[in-house]
């Protein structure tokens, strides 16, 4: 991180700004999440609404919080015994931390697409194959129009039908990204989420991978981690920018970008630091 100029506002205690125009219904919803890492405080008091079948974008400087806030929405700290979360993430009435709930059960509520492609050590079929057969379906056309459907979502269909029986890992970086979400999206997610998705890609490769995201946004609520500004400008419909592991201001993503309603958005837009 940039060391921080004598002018960037500096608050005990941030009061983040929430859009208060509500037209979209609520996904998601965080309540004074906490979260703590070999006992240093990660998260502090985050409290945020994501609405459905939107993409919001998380934005912030490095070490801000940003991946710790998403990997807690499927349970990924949960084999951590250093990480102790406290708070309330709802997906509609479903507590996602009660104690009765199935880990999996969450986790198939959520595609996670990472940084980079972690594709299985399988054939492109078998890929995507693999959540629909663990989940219980073993019909074997049944298996093949899910495979179809999906990659034909991601547009690899055309690309890859002929070589279906052929290693995930001869695609390409960006083939198999796309690839992974066709993955995720064969387990019928309500949510996508992505992590720096784009980060490892070529600018055509991403491009595609972000023109997924809006046109399959009519389907599923998107929450995307980025550290570039210039993509969330372009498909956000929501922003949460986060510092120092609090959530300074959420709002609609032309009223963050054009109208901030932080001292500290501003500056962070405005290349103060990064």
């Amino acid at each position: 991180m940039r060391a921080l100029s004598k002018d960037i506002v500096m608050n005990d205690t941030l009061t983040p700004f929430i859009d208060a125009h509500k037209t979209n219904k609520t996904h998601l919803t965080v309540e004074n999440l906490n979260v703590h890492i070999y006992g240093k405080h990660i998260l502090k008091k985050v409290n945020l609404s994501i609405p459905e079948k939107q993409i919001t974008c998380i934005i912030g400087p490095s070490g801000c919080g940003k991946t710790t806030l998403l990997r807690c929405f499927n349970r990924l700290h949960d084999d951590n015994s250093e990480v102790k979360v406290t708070g309330n993430i709802r997906i509609g009435n479903e507590d996602i931390y009660g104690s009765h709930v199935e880990v999996t059960h969450i986790r198939k509520k959520m595609g996670l697409l990472a940084q980079r492609p972690t594709v299985l050590p399988m054939s492109i079929y078998d890929n995507v194959a693999y959540g629909p057969r663990l989940y219980g379906i073993k019909r074997r056309r049944k298996v093949y129009e899910i495979v179809k459907h999906q990659l034909m979502a991601v547009g690899l269909w055309e690309e890859v039908k002929d070589r279906l029986k052929s290693p995930a890992v001869r695609l390409s970086i960006g083939q198999q990204q796309r690839l992974c979400l066709a993955r995720g999206l064969a387990v019928e997610p309500e949510m996508i989420l992505g992590d720096e998705a784009t980060s490892s890609l070529d600018p055509l490769a991403s491009t595609k991978v972000e023109e997924l995201f809006v046109k399959m946004k009519d389907t599923y609520s998107i929450v995307l981690v980025t550290h570039t500004l210039r993509q969330a400008k372009r498909i956000a419909d929501y922003v949460a920018f986060m510092y120092l592991g609090e959530l300074v201001e959420f709002g609609r993503a032309e009223e963050v970008f054009n109208n901030p309603k932080h001292k500290l958005t501003q500056q962070y837009l405005d290349g103060s630091f990064s």
